[in-house]
């Protein structure tokens, strides 16, 4: 055996397992608790629709023939507004997965976030189908919860962080699994002794949800920084296609509505309609209404397309391409929900969540029995069956898991 192969299987230093340890053990001792909340509360999210239909809360469109014609979007906004006159048009959008119905959001300004009302209406008959609360209800309270704990953006940033330490945790604990666990075969779990077999399992259930796990934390992670990551988008591109706008005051009367989205569909006609916001909500500007669209394809159909088209006007006046950060954005949210996959994919995230809960409990169980001096001593006692750690190891909780957006998951 030559001298570089001897250093490549060397075993990692006391001094660096103890440094990595401690890592390990804080980061995830931190934001243990506050992933459990999230896994728990991203459980029922992950199925939002199949509970909202159960709960009869969905909007349900009536079936009508394919080819039946398409009402004026122009007449979907005067019907929405007719049942509640005193506010202003913020968004109109679809479904992704059915654009049979819009749903017509109005505030009393463009940018409340109180007092907003939302209404749903059919997209080819113009009646309205439903008048759905969305601040209320069982899945409303697991919703905020998981995205900001009812505490708004500081809510969201703080998440954010924990989302960063489970990260820690999950890289740290990929550390530390070689030197803990190469004296036993992969996938062994002891059954000698209650601790030893927690162990195992901790172990063993959180290299095999591994990649799901860094994935769903990270991407969560990335879901929390949404309201700051619009902002900048405001100021990054927004400010400069706003320059010839400068000094004059926004549109007394908006054009038609029905204009605007047919002129930005005839700009992309692979494309279709996604939403459309409003001149002056976060999404827009002022002076014009903001159509997104988007593939028509699973693969690209989070990917959105930004049309600004002139509210007095109807005269197109840019398509700028989505810098990386929102594509990132718009990238993670499905992949943190598992929800552009159908049911197979939404079953495989649950079951990856229930796994993440597992070794979440057992990490803080571990850790909890090491805090115990009697438990400790007693779970220290010899196992004729039992595989010792490497000497000088004291085994640590491996990793907190899932900040699911979420959030956050």
């Amino acid at each position: 055996m030559t001298t570089m192969s001897r250093k490549e299987k060397a075993p990692m230093s006391s001094r660096r397992i103890k440094a990595w340890s401690w890592v390990h053990k804080w980061s995830s001792l931190v934001c243990t608790v506050f992933m459990l909340l999230l896994c728990l509360t991203g459980l029922p999210l992950i199925f939002h629709h199949e509970i909202g239909h159960l709960l009869g809360t969905e909007v349900e469109a009536p079936d009508l023939p394919r080819d039946t014609p398409r009402a004026s979007l122009d007449k979907v906004m005067e019907v929405a507004q007719a049942l509640h006159p005193g506010k202003v048009p913020m968004f109109a959008l679809h479904e992704i997965d059915d654009d049979r119905f819009w749903y017509v959001t109005l505030g009393d300004t463009p940018l409340s976030d109180v007092g907003n009302k939302t209404v749903a209406v059919d997209a080819r008959t113009a009646a309205v189908l439903a008048q759905p609360r969305f601040d209320e209800g069982f899945m409303y309270v697991m919703l905020k919860l998981h995205v900001d704990l009812f505490a708004g953006l500081a809510g969201k940033l703080f998440l954010g962080f924990m989302g960063l330490l489970l990260l820690v945790a999950i890289v740290s604990g990929v550390v530390l699994y070689s030197p803990f666990m190469r004296k036993l075969d992969f996938g062994e779990v002891r059954q000698t002794r209650s601790r030893a077999k927690w162990l195992d399992l901790h172990n063993l259930l959180g290299i095999v949800t591994l990649v799901w796990a860094f994935t769903v934390g990270a991407t969560g992670m990335v879901n929390t920084w949404a309201d700051l990551i619009i902002k900048y988008w405001q100021y990054d591109q927004l400010s400069a296609l706003l320059a010839p706008y400068q000094g004059q005051k926004p549109p007394a009367q908006l054009a038609s509505v029905q204009q605007a989205a047919a002129s930005a569909t005839a700009l992309a006609p692979e494309m279709k309609m996604a939403f459309i916001a409003f001149p002056g909500t976060s999404f827009s500007s002022p002076h014009h209404y903001t159509v997104f669209l988007r593939g028509k394809e699973p693969f690209n159909s989070r990917l959105l397309k930004p049309v600004l088209v002139d509210a007095g006007t109807n005269v197109l006046t840019a398509s700028p391409p989505l810098p990386w950060y929102l594509t990132a954005l718009l990238v993670s949210q499905p992949l943190h929900f598992g929800d552009y996959g159908g049911m197979p994919m939404q079953i495989i995230w649950a079951l990856l969540d229930i796994a993440t809960i597992i070794v979440l409990g057992s990490g803080l169980y571990l850790w909890l029995g090491r805090r115990n001096p009697a438990k400790a001593g007693k779970a220290a006692s010899p196992g004729k069956a039992d595989k010792p750690a490497p000497a000088g190891i004291t085994p640590e909780p491996h990793a907190a898991r899932r900040e699911t957006t979420g959030g956050a998951a």
